[in-house]
């Protein structure tokens, strides 16, 4: 298949693979560039992340315990995998 690249160095992906791949706007690709000049894209997906250091997993902590209010599931989610970089 070939496709142009434009002069911002754009390229359009044709509505074929993106609906092949499921991708639409904000969609992300990693791009490397292997041995002979080939070029590969793979979808990625991007999760967000919620980084806390220990006052700020000691504020969660105080907050799980009081058990005050009902928090929406991806907030509990979140909390559930919440911990420091130096558990990594």
């Amino acid at each position: 298949m070939l496709i142009t690249i434009d002069k911002r160095g754009s390229i359009n992906l044709p509505l074929a693979i993106r609906k092949a791949l499921s991708l639409g706007q904000g969609s992300c690709l990693d791009l490397s560039v292997e041995e002979g000049g080939k070029i590969t894209l793979h979808p990625v997906a991007i999760y967000r992340t919620v980084r806390l250091g220990e006052r700020g997993l000691a504020k969660l902590k105080e907050a799980r315990e009081s058990g005050r209010g009902e928090l929406p599931q991806w907030v509990r989610k979140d909390m559930q995998d919440a911990r420091t970089d130096s558990d990594e």
